[in-house]
């Protein structure tokens, strides 16, 4: 549901997930394996419910890709109690927000309502989990929207295939090789009982963590909890699979062709580790020294100062498995394409030679704790980053509010370092990404 340009991409490694103050929160588990995670923040009265399943797109079977964010859309079809289409209404009328949103590793529903309404939230999450409306009439309408989005989204947005192209090459033997978006012949031919089943191993209890955040009072809200989620039936064991891929050993350069633009733009891609990772942090403070900003290295030098370039980016885009890390330029008056590349190179081994300065360091860990701050000043950004932490770090919820600290035990040798092991040449896809004429 949300559409991703390509600016938005570049500067996605500033979308923290940690704040500058605690944030305290209370945890536990139900019967039937739902983690429930409960933060009170009484200084508005909002309160944010929200359900991150673990399931996206890598969990996808090859040959029917696109289904977990076809079930991002399928799931506000309604309910046995609600009807078709209602969902939205019900959430406007009563004064709330809602979306969702799904990645290669999960899926993420929640509302924002006005705090007297935080049992119409525990309600719509309930109905989604017990009994969803998922039939043949749903199917289609939701096919047919889903459509519309990878039109209006990929297919005929400039560069909007950029990050397809790389990830096919960069993750070959990786479910991350194909997007979240899928393929819409694979959902065209999927069957009524393929799209069930998909729901009932996946949208389970136990595979869920169930966070509301904001304007609540703990002991009543654990209550209604209790009274709308207990009867949701614990799902069979989720196992995930596991996947080791090659390391990339030799550069590898290839062209893609996109109908949608008349200015080029070259991309160097490497694969990194996972999200889970220390290296992974200091890669996103790399990202953030190169191109966030105006007074960052990549834009000072390519736009400012030898004006060879419309934009230059570099961003970390981190994920559970495996991350890429992504340089990407725009050229100023015909500047080849293999001029910006060359600029772009020249400081990474800079970066990988020498080491930046004090006042560098500082800036970066101001920057990434105004990210920590931005990212929590909302009790829906919190629900997300306290469900993030227990899904992808090790069941840590406490990951929020530990984030911050990592960054600032970044040290300059590791920057310099990290740049060593992961940013070489013989490592990496270059793309150049042409007009299709």
């Amino acid at each position: 549901m949300k559409q991703k340009l390509l600016l938005t991409m570049a500067i996605s490694g500033l979308c923290l997930s940690a704040s500058a103050q605690k944030v305290k929160f209370t945890e536990y588990d139900m019967a039937n394996g739902l983690h429930v995670i409960l933060h009170q923040d009484k200084t508005a009265p909002v309160v944010a419910v929200s359900v991150m399943y673990h399931v996206g797109s890598k969990d996808e079977d090859p040959q029917r890709t696109g289904f977990a964010h076809f079930f991002e859309h399928l799931l506000f079809e309604g309910s046995d109690n609600m009807k078709r289409g209602e969902f939205m209404k019900i959430v406007s009328s009563n004064g709330g927000q809602n979306n969702a949103n799904t990645s290669q590793d999960r899926t993420f529903y929640y509302e924002v309502f006005p705090s007297n309404q935080l049992e119409l939230g525990l309600w719509l999450e309930s109905e989604r989990m017990l009994h969803p409306k998922i039939d043949e009439a749903g199917v289609k309408t939701q096919n047919e929207v889903v459509k519309e989005e990878k039109r209006l989204r990929i297919d005929n947005s400039p560069y909007g295939k950029f990050t397809e192209k790389i990830f096919t090459r960069l993750f070959d033997g990786h479910p991350y090789r194909w997007q979240p978006i899928g393929s819409m012949e694979h959902l065209d031919a999927a069957k009524l009982s393929e799209f069930i089943a998909f729901f009932k191993k996946y949208y389970v209890p136990n595979n869920a963590v169930l966070t509301i955040a904001g304007d609540l009072d703990i002991e009543k809200t654990k209550a209604l909890v209790q009274k709308y989620f207990d009867e949701v039936p614990k799902g069979a064991p989720v196992v995930k699979s596991v996947y080791e891929l090659k390391p990339i050993n030799k550069e590898i350069i290839d062209t893609a062709y996109d109908a949608n633009i008349q200015i080029p733009a070259i991309f160097a891609a490497y694969r990194v580790p996972g999200m889970k990772s220390h290296d992974s942090k200091v890669l996103g403070m790399i990202s953030t020294l190169l191109s966030g900003g105006g007074s960052s290295r990549l834009s000072t030098k390519m736009v400012d100062e030898k004006k060879t370039a419309l934009q230059v980016a570099a961003f970390s885009y981190s994920l559970e498995d495996y991350g890429a890390y992504i340089t990407l330029a725009l050229p100023n008056n015909n500047t080849p394409l293999n001029d910006l590349l060359k600029d772009i190179d020249a400081e990474v081994v800079r970066l990988q030679t020498d080491l930046i300065s004090e006042s560098e360091l500082t800036k970066l860990q101001n920057q990434f704790e105004n990210g920590y701050v931005s990212a929590n000043s909302k009790m829906i950004g919190v629900a997300e980053n306290l469900a993030g932490g227990y899904t992808f770090y090790d069941k840590d919820t406490n990951n929020i509010n530990e984030e911050l600290d990592k960054v600032r035990s970044v040290t300059r040798e590791e920057i310099r370092e990290v740049a060593r092991k992961y940013l070489n040449k013989d490592q990496r896809i270059v793309l150049y990404y042409l007009p299709k004429k």
